[in-house]
């Protein structure tokens, strides 16, 4: 599930990457627009990727054996 959510968070980074400097949206431009289902199925499963991926940091802040 981890690296299903970062393999989703780093599809939208790029994607957020090529609309601001290029003002192009390659989700949409593969799946028929912004307002085609799949590409609002994949901006919605990006999202709650992105939700999911905060827990990393919780996660991280639990190290039984901190380095320090």
């Amino acid at each position: 599930m981890d690296t299903l959510a970062l393999i989703l968070a780093i599809i939208g980074a790029v994607n957020w990457g090529l609309i601001g400097f290029f003002s192009f949206d390659l989700v949409a431009w593969i799946f028929g627009g912004q307002a085609a289902l799949v590409s609002r199925i994949i901006y919605a499963a990006v999202g709650i990727a992105g939700l999911y991926a905060i827990s990393f940091f919780v996660m991280n802040d639990r190290d039984p054996h901190p380095s320090h």
